[in-house]
């Protein structure tokens, strides 16, 4: 159940659900599947966001402090999903929200809402069979991070387990936006080729359309992540929907 990009390359928007609220997070969302966005990974805040970097690490603490709870964002995402039925819909999390909701709970919670896919940053394959047999079980699409470190046989093994699309992490380290994209993403693209026909979206330092062109040339869709978070962070509330709206529009150039 691969995840479809209407264009190539495609547009992965992530949000920090709960930043500024869940209302504003809402109308965001909204905002970027209207303006060119395949896929909406919401992000549930978490108290120690040990991957992320620090645009992304001040939402989350904004989001925790005012509530924001894994619940609440798979409400969101069932919002969203009657609103906008045709856009991929991910929900991206740490593990600990998921198992304190429990496994199980969480992926029935999570189809329900309408989810296509889940992407748990700290989940590894080589401990995910209880996960995945749970994702199974509810059509979801588990989502797994492959790094330039990795070795092929954990490519693989990422390949094979993965739904939906492969996040390919563009280098080594935290979330954050960068200069240019990193070299080691186009070749492990190309390794990952080897070993799944799914769409690979390129995700960490993506952040303006010359970065999205370069993406193009080698990966299904490009993932921006703290370049929006960030333009949330510095526009009001009542702005924001359409601040996100234009950058996501100007990403394809």
């Amino acid at each position: 159940m691969p995840i479809n990009f209407a264009k190539k390359p495609g547009i992965v928007a992530y949000l920090t659900a709960g930043d500024p609220d869940l209302e504003t997070t809402k109308a965001i969302a909204l905002a970027a599947i209207d303006n060119g966005a395949d896929v909406i990974e919401l992000g549930v805040p978490f108290s120690d966001p040990l991957a992320d970097g620090p645009v992304i690490q001040r939402a989350s603490e904004r989001a925790v402090a005012k509530g924001t709870r894994l619940t609440d964002v798979l409400a969101v995402a069932k919002e969203l999903r009657a609103e906008r039925p045709e856009c991929g819909l991910v929900i991206f999390s740490y593990l600990n929200p998921v198992v304190r909701m429990g496994m199980e709970k969480f992926c029935a919670a999570a189809a329900e809402a309408g989810a296509d896919g889940v992407l748990l940053t700290d989940m590894i394959v080589e401990e995910a069979g209880e996960y995945l047999e749970s994702m199974r079980t509810h059509g979801l699409a588990p989502i797994f991070l492959a790094a330039p470190t990795s070795p092929d046989a954990r490519l693989k093994a990422i390949a094979e387990s993965s739904k939906g699309f492969v996040y390919a992490i563009s280098r080594v380290g935290v979330t954050g936006t960068q200069q240019q994209v990193a070299g080691d993403a186009s070749e492990l693209v190309a390794r990952l080729r080897r070993f799944t026909e799914l769409p690979i979206a390129v995700g960490f330092g993506i952040s303006n359309a010359a970065h999205v062109k370069a993406v193009g040339e080698f990966a299904d869709a490009a993932i921006i992540g703290s370049a929006l978070v960030a333009l949330i962070e510095k526009t009001s509330p009542e702005q924001a929907a359409t601040a996100v709206g234009e950058f996501i529009a100007g990403l394809r150039g």
